[in-house]
């Protein structure tokens, strides 16, 4: 007989598990108290290292049952989602997501959202690949410095110290800040020391 488990998270400490209890009740579903996992945890951990839902998983057994009110409760993004989700069918356990109908994401059309979804994730993460590579090809052509700042050196500041330049002067000679120029304000020998 299939147990039926809830994983229930929230990424911030001023929020609560409430509302998904909730939606999970009005959906028809009685669960043990025993079998609900409540998780405060920000959504880009991965599920795999999440403690609540790792304590949740050593609980489960083949035929088990997982319910999450929406798929972003299971990962970080679609991939992730995608994932965690093959590797709980993997073990035998199904995967019902209460937003899209409380659809078995292991069942065929399960499989087949998710394959939709994952595609989905594919195609945003091109387009910004795509918007990005343009943004910096724009930025090239108007003459725009791309990269790190350059770094002072120990040597350009050592000159200018011999010179007798104030370190504030240096700083604002080189574009750097002041906490850099003290930094290397000592030659490279008597910092080493």
């Amino acid at each position: 007989m299939s147990r039926v488990f809830l994983y229930a998270r929230v990424s911030t400490t001023d929020q609560t598990t409430a509302n998904q209890l909730h939606e999970v009740e009005v959906a028809g579903f009685d669960i043990k108290p025993a079998r609900v996992v409540e998780e405060q945890v920000s959504g880009s951990v991965p599920t795999s290292e999440r403690k609540g839902f790792q304590s949740l998983l050593a609980k489960m057994e083949e035929e088990d049952i997982l319910v999450v009110t929406k798929l972003d409760r299971l990962g970080r993004n679609a991939m992730d989602v995608r994932t965690t989700v093959e590797a709980l069918h993997y073990k035998g356990i199904r995967v019902h997501c209460l937003a899209l109908g409380g659809v078995d994401l292991t069942s065929p059309a399960g499989k087949m959202t998710m394959q939709v979804l994952g595609a989905v994730a594919e195609f945003e993460r091109d387009l910004l690949i795509e918007r990005t590579q343009a943004g910096l090809q724009r930025a090239k052509a108007t003459g725009t410095k791309l990269g790190r700042p350059k770094a002072a050196s120990s040597d350009a500041v050592q000159k200018m110290k011999a010179e007798g330049l104030s370190q504030s002067m240096i700083a604002n000679q080189l574009g750097v800040s002041l906490s850099t120029i003290k930094r290397l304000w000592q030659p490279m020998c008597n910092r080493m020391q």
